[in-house]
């Protein structure tokens, strides 16, 4: 895997938790500059005519910022005198399985990336990303619903909850998360599928929903279907909402046949950059058809080994056939007895250290993992209706997307960024990226010395380690271009 996956990325979140007055202000400034009603948003018609939907969608996004954990807790808040009702109506609200969630959301989203691509200046030399990826989100009640055993990838063990796959938007500068599907894992033992004996499934929470394939329906169904199909309905729909991106991200565990497939026949001139692994899939080389690993072993006896001096890295870089599909695979390692990792684009005339520098964008997600579950409650909802599960994590996205629009237009669209941009061309590096490098390097040192996978590593220390996450915020750091 990468060494590192993003050296320029800061936290869009963190300093809003420690300067509430000023927070605030600017946190119901952009929420005032929207519209909300309850046809703009989609809501249904309200069962409680006295309280409109979106007055209670409005009030349930700024529920972190008045550290509100859940709608049980509303009555304690300050919250309350504004809208003096009983937790519930937002309940009901939560729990209603016509509501459209996505739509939703992708209808307040958009408007934050106009707002966003409004106010700013366009860079050619950052493009637009899309960045998929899965987390975990354990639960600990059992008759949830439709709640079932997962396997975790980072810690190797299995646990009660969902799976998330999420989608996000990179603008160069700033993530938005678009859009997510919750999903089980049926496992091998037919006799315990979804790791629960029948009793067990039996006592799960289930209500009825119209079967008309929209709101809690379709999104009780993503639950049961593949996350490489869920991952495809979703660029299909981020596309179809008039979203334009230059590139696809992802991890070896998504890159796939199917994904690139279905990239490469879009007509938005879009591509495709995702690790992959060093397996038995055979690709088009030299006359042959070659492993990943046979490849390697060519363009090494071909003597086209080069280094990185920018990366610090070996690597190799060759066009080749997959299934049809002109595609460009670098192979790179940061020493000379490290292991080989391999890399996919369907961009044949990018370069290694171009492709490189795009997919480090990736760790933006990682990012939006860890500050969402610390600071928004990402997971934490333990309410036994899948709805009230769809909802409690659409909002949780819209919130860091809220907070990633106002920390933008506070922080980075500044006098200071157009000063600091004229000193790029002389300063290649700030401090903040020097600091960052250092850690990089140590961590690479470790993942040879004990032989471990470097980017797991780095996984491993941002989901245990808090001191070195509040650090990787750099909050008294130059931020850089």
């Amino acid at each position: 895997m990468l060494r590192h996956k993003d050296t320029i990325i800061p936290s869009e979140i963190s300093s809003f938790f420690t300067s509430s007055e000023k927070a605030m202000e600017t946190i119901f400034s952009l929420i005032r500059s929207l519209t909300f009603s309850d046809k703009s948003l989609g809501f249904p018609q309200a069962s409680n005519l006295r309280y409109s939907n979106h007055s209670k969608f409005a009030l349930l996004l700024l529920f972190p910022f008045f550290e509100i954990k859940t709608s049980w807790h509303y009555a304690d808040s300050a919250l309350y005198r504004f809208l003096s009702c009983g937790k519930d109506i937002f309940y009901r609200l939560m729990n209603d399985a016509s509501m459209d969630w996505r739509n939703l959301a992708y209808n307040l989203n958009m408007r934050f990336i106009r707002k966003v691509q409004n106010n700013s200046d366009l860079d050619a030399s950052r493009p637009r990303c899309l960045i998929i990826d899965d987390t975990d989100l354990p639960k600990t009640g059992r008759r949830i619903e439709p709640i079932g055993k997962i396997f975790s990838h980072v810690t190797h063990t299995t646990k009660l909850g969902f799976k998330g796959l999420f989608m996000g938007y990179h603008d160069g500068k700033s993530f938005f998360s678009l859009d997510f599907s919750l999903h089980g894992e049926k496992g091998k033992n037919q006799s315990k599928p979804y790791g629960l004996t029948p009793s067990q499934i039996k006592r799960r929470y289930s209500k009825k929903r119209n079967k008309s394939g929209v709101g809690g329906s379709k999104r009780v169904g993503e639950y049961f279907v593949s996350k490489i199909e869920s991952m495809i309905s979703m660029i299909r729909l981020a596309i179809a909402k008039g979203l334009r991106f230059d590139y696809v991200l992802t991890d070896s565990w998504f890159t796939c046949f199917e994904l690139v497939k279905f990239i490469v026949t879009r007509r938005i001139g879009c591509h495709f950059i995702g690790m992959i692994k060093m397996g038995r899939t055979r690709y088009g080389a030299f006359g042959k058809n070659l492993t990943s690993k046979e490849i390697v072993d060519l363009l090494r006896r071909k003597k086209m080994i080069r280094r990185s001096k920018l990366l610090g890295y070996y690597y190799v870089e060759t066009v080749v056939d997959f299934k049809g599909i002109q595609v460009k695979l670098y192979f790179c390692k940061a020493s000379k007895r490290g292991s080989w990792n391999g890399m996919i684009t369907t961009n044949a005339e990018l370069a290694f250290e171009q492709a490189y520098k795009i997919y480090s964008t990736r760790w933006s997600v990682e990012v939006f993992f860890k500050e969402s579950k610390q600071h928004l409650g990402l997971g934490k909802c333990q309410a036994q209706d899948f709805d009230a599960q769809i909802a409690a994590t659409t909002l949780c996205m819209l919130q860091y997307n809220l907070l990633s629009v106002v920390k933008r237009f506070n922080d980075y669209e500044t006098l200071g960024e157009l000063f600091r941009a004229s000193q790029k061309d002389a300063l290649k590096l700030t401090i903040s990226e020097q600091i960052w490098l250092i850690i990089i390097e140590i961590i690479a040192e470790l993942s040879e010395i004990f032989n471990v996978d470097g980017e797991l590593l780095m996984e491993k220390l941002f989901s245990e380690n808090e001191k070195l996450t509040k650090y990787l915020n750099f909050k008294s750091l130059p931020q850089a271009g």
